[in-house]
């Protein structure tokens, strides 16, 4: 059989405009699939980073917008298994121009001695550190973010409040880097806090939770919740991979949209696949005609037609990893943080083995049935054939 297979490449290369269309229809389909499984596969499949498996976030049950009290955070630090926890607020307002959407970027008050021990990703010049716990009213960004802003050390920032009344202004003191993403701006959130009615200054966003063990985590979540459930706010506790998850959700069913789309795309490859080798068998009767006339048995035939089909769905999958991984590193780089999984986003072994397996089941299935029936044609009806 392996002699045989510089026909099937010439085969495949005959009619080079159909083919070449063919394998970047199937290159375009297989990277919106290889796309949209490796979305799905960071965001659910994917191991948790090792500095985010033991935090846990704390928030309101009704939902992230509703606060929890304050005093909450002393009982929780009683619970076995807490080894340190810090409160966190999202601050909002606007910088400069709350019409333009580049200005949107996350920013959180936090506890600015207490957050380097939780957030253990954060990578920080001890100077920067030190300035950024001294100055009540300093802050740290991450490098991608100031460098999208062309933000210096010791840059002033100002904030219109929404949120919060009036205005916050902010000195950034440290320029920061994290493998879990360096978009969001954090600030020590007593500066704001001292200014707020005694209503609201004993109320926060969420409480971030580090476990001493990956076996505690289970346990503090259903601790923390039990403890509250009979209380005025009661609690929602999850992974901090769980909660990110929330936001994701919030835009609709996002797992059944992905796998919607990579139904439809695998359709629309097998359409795709099925015509084009319904063509080139069609336009090749009177040739099959004439290799059983020399004693080519419809076996051989039914293999050199099928590894047509694959060589083309192959070439497909190769052309469609590469759109894939490149449109990863797009999105990785300049896309929405809606997930710290995103800004690790690539197409991983998995996925680029069910690109290729689905490539090439749908080459055998798409052309088994033609191949088949030309395979075992009467040689007088395919030496009849003129078209």
């Amino acid at each position: 059989m392996t002699r045989f297979l510089s026909l099937v490449w010439k085969n495949a290369l005959r009619n080079r405009r159909r083919s070449i269309l063919t394998v970047f229809s199937m290159a375009l389909s297989l990277c919106l699939l290889g796309l949209m499984l490796s979305i799905y596969y960071a965001l659910y499949l994917s191991d948790t980073p090792p500095s985010q498996a033991l935090r846990i976030t704390t928030r309101n049950r009704v939902a992230i917008t509703s606060p929890v009290p304050v005093f909450y955070m002393d009982r929780i630090a009683k619970v076995p298994g807490v080894r340190k926890l810090m409160y966190w607020q999202w601050y909002g307002g606007t910088y400069k121009d709350a019409r333009d959407p580049n200005n949107f970027f996350a920013r959180f008050g936090i506890d600015p001695v207490k957050m380097f021990d939780i957030f253990t990703e954060i990578q920080l010049p001890e100077d920067q550190k030190k300035a950024f716990q001294s100055d009540r009213r300093g802050a740290i960004v991450g490098r991608v973010l100031a460098e999208r802003f062309g933000w210096q050390l010791g840059e002033r920032l100002t904030f219109t409040g929404d949120i919060f009344p009036g205005t916050l202004e902010l000195v950034i003191r440290g320029i920061y880097e994290s493998e879990l993403g360096s978009e969001t701006l954090y600030f020590n959130w007593e500066y704001v806090r001292e200014g707020l009615s005694m209503t609201r200054k004993d109320m926060i966003s969420s409480i971030s939770i580090l476990a001493d063990s990956p076996e505690a985590v289970p346990r503090i979540i259903n601790t923390v919740d039990d403890m509250f459930r009979n209380s005025t706010v009661q609690t929602r506790t999850e992974t901090e991979r769980a909660f990110a998850l929330g936001f994701v959700n919030s835009l609709g069913n996002v797992k059944l949209i992905l796998l919607s789309v990579c139904g439809a795309v695998t359709f629309t490859i097998m359409l795709v696949a099925a015509n084009t080798m319904a063509m080139s068998i069609r336009e090749r009767t009177r040739e099959i005609g004439i290799l059983k006339t020399l004693g080519f048995k419809p076996g051989l035939i039914l293999f050199i037609i099928l590894g047509e089909a694959v060589l083309l769905a192959c070439l497909g999958g190769s052309v469609g990893h590469l759109f894939a991984s490149g449109l990863c590193g797009l999105i990785r780089n300049y896309g929405p943080a809606f997930s710290n999984q995103i800004r690790t986003l690539t197409v991983p072994w998995p996925v680029i083995g069910v690109m290729f397996t689905t490539s090439i089941f749908i080459a055998l299935a798409s052309s088994l049935l033609p191949a088949y029936s030309a395979s075992r044609i009467n040689i007088l009806e395919a030496l009849r054939r003129t078209d």
